[in-house]
């Protein structure tokens, strides 16, 4: 096996844990309600708040990884929030939960924007959409695990003891990647000149350029792209932070049966990633950059739209239960584009580029999070689902502009951008 595939399984087992960390609140939800006395409304802005931090801090820490390179980055990442999910058992009320969730999304912040801007530099251009699938689909698989391990820990150990377990294996992630990792393929001793050539010239270093960002803000495709995530985040906030309350209270699952079936959702997840990637770079290599992303994350977004609506205007357990996990799938179909999007667009400021996408995400699903506690406690749990299914629309319809063909920011751009005195 090559060295650039061993990397990439570190950024999957990268991804796998990011997702228990965030999932295991949203599972432990009705127990930590129950225990602190929190009203839905609370728990909205509880879960919401790690939205505020993360995204606000997204564009500036995936920038830094561009500057810095991105092992001291992820590094200084996976400490940070490990740190935080730890402390999350330690709570005793309200305003202490959501003061560590705060803190808990700014030091995840910059995560998957560092991992993007890594395989910029490990991946050719023809394999980072499987290389993106691959880190989405993994981070599937921490959703298809978590409910699995989290569960039982629940039973056995209490909700407290769980987030202390979580924290500590973030820590052994960090001792054991950080001796491994290098930011540049040509700096590690493991690539053979085969495999540098193969790489092509985004392996070697560069030198670490100002972030060109009046360029960058003024890119039609960068704010398509904005807008595109951010719209998608409404539905992706959702699974990560209402999807177990809502099959429990919603959809009236018993804690065992949400712990099974709330499973389905990240399963098929974890398989539309992986053909989405494979997709992307297959359609990209016949119909060009400019349809091949486009085809298929349009495709992806409006049928989630679709099942979403699906899931709203359905009130059994059974129906609930697949029509929502199909959305989940098909919104993850799209995810291998957008974020290989930000690496056709990106360049070397690819950090900057998904950083600034991930970040409108964040928003996006901030709202998304709070205005769905107050929609559910007067209307229902199925109310939210309606604005959720028509941000989704939206997002299909924003994808199909994206030109991933036309990079936003040229050498010669750079060489006549003004640089700060």
């Amino acid at each position: 096996m090559k060295q650039r595939h061993y990397v990439l399984l570190s950024f999957a087992s990268l991804a796998i844990l990011t997702y228990f960390d965030r999932l295991c609140i949203s599972i432990a939800g009705s127990r930590i309600q129950g225990e602190l006395g929190l009203s839905p409304q609370q728990w909205g802005w509880v879960v919401g708040i790690f939205a505020v931090s993360y995204g606000s801090l997204e564009i500036p820490t995936g920038a830094l990884g561009d500057r810095c390179g991105q092992r001291s980055i992820l590094t200084r990442i996976v400490l940070w929030w490990s740190t935080f999910t730890a402390l999350t058992g330690t709570v005793s009320g309200f305003v202490p939960l959501l003061i560590v969730r705060l803190l808990f999304g700014a030091g995840e912040a910059g995560a998957f924007p560092n991992i993007s801007g890594a395989i910029s530099h490990w991946f050719p251009a023809g394999e980072r959409g499987r290389a993106q699938g691959v880190v989405w689909g993994a981070s599937r698989i921490g959703g298809i695990l978590a409910p699995l391990i989290i569960v039982p820990l629940l039973t056995l150990l209490g909700w407290r003891a769980m987030f202390w377990i979580l924290g500590a294996a973030g820590l052994v992630w960090v001792a054991i990647w950080r001796p491994r990792y290098r930011n540049h393929p040509s700096e590690h001793p493991g690539v053979s000149p085969e495999e540098l050539a193969e790489m092509g010239p985004s392996s070697r270093r560069e030198s670490h350029a100002a972030i060109p960002w009046g360029i960058l803000f003024r890119s039609r495709s960068l704010w398509l792209i904005i807008g595109m995530y951010s719209t998608y985040g409404w539905g992706a906030y959702f699974y990560l932070s209402w999807l177990h309350t809502y099959l429990m209270d919603g959809r009236g699952l018993s804690e065992t049966e949400m712990g099974l079936f709330s499973t389905l959702p990240f399963i098929l997840g974890a398989c539309a990633n992986l053909l989405g990637g494979w997709l992307s770079d297959r359609l990209s290599n016949r119909y060009g950059l400019r349809n091949g992303r486009r085809m298929i994350g349009a495709f992806g977004l409006a049928m989630g739209g679709l099942c979403v609506l699906g899931t709203a205007l359905t009130h059994g357990k059974l129906s609930g239960i697949l029509l929502i996990s199909m959305g989940y799938g098909f919104m993850d179909l799209m995810l291998p584009s957008a974020w290989a999007i930000t690496l056709d667009v990106g360049g070397r400021y690819a950090g900057a580029v998904s950083g600034a996408m991930n970040s409108s995400a964040q928003f996006g699903g901030f709202v998304c999070s709070v205005l769905f506690g107050y929609m559910a406690q007067r209307f229902g749990y199925n109310s939210p689902l309606f604005v959720i299914a028509a941000m989704l629309a939206l997002s299909a319809f924003l994808f199909s502009k994206i030109d991933a063909s036309k990079p936003i920011v040229a050498e010669r751009e750079v060489e006549e951008e003004p640089q700060p005195a």
